[in-house]
């Protein structure tokens, strides 16, 4: 079975036979067993799409048949290792090392939880790996891929629970 959705190392992604642009980790991209915690690395591999995360702020709910939650300033995601909730879904304030998800810019205004290392967590195999907006300039991301709001509104009306992301060296 292929993926729904393929992100490339070198900036491609392939969305309903098309091909539009998106933007990767800032390391590049690496195979799945070689992914670490901080390293700016992109998972190679394909990742069930689980939940999609907005800001009801700032756009209605997004078309999908994917699970929906509306942010709120309180949700954060847990990125230490030796946490027992790492790589997952927190209510802020929380006292172990995570990121919040409610952020001034827009790269979170819409997010897609991809399941890479979740089922079980394996510390220190890398947290918060997303489908996320891109920044207007392009710029790399932390680990996860990124595009823009019209292709993330499109993966997302296109998307059903089981849907996949291939992400590629």
């Amino acid at each position: 079975m292929s993926a729904d959705f393929v992100a490339f190392g070198d900036g491609r992604f392939l969305l309903a036979g098309r091909e539009t642009k998106c933007s990767v980790g800032r390391s590049g991209v690496v195979a799945a067993e070689e992914k670490r915690e901080g390293d700016g690395y992109s998972p190679a591999g394909t990742w069930p799409m689980r939940r999609v995360f907005y800001r009801p702020d700032r756009l209605e709910a997004p078309k999908t048949l994917l699970p929906l939650v509306a942010l709120t300033p309180e949700d954060g995601w847990c990125d230490a290792p030796e946490d027992p909730l790492y790589n997952r879904w927190v209510k802020l304030p929380y006292a172990a090392s995570h990121e919040n998800l409610w952020l001034e810019d827009h790269v979170y205004d819409v997010i897609v939880e991809l399941g890479y290392n979740d089922d079980p967590p394996v510390p220190p195999l890398g947290s918060a790996i997303f489908l996320h907006l891109a920044r207007p300039d392009w710029g790399p991301t932390a680990g996860c891929v990124a595009v823009t709001l019209e292709d993330m509104l499109e993966i997302l009306r296109l998307s059903a629970r089981g849907s996949e992301i291939e992400i590629r060296l």
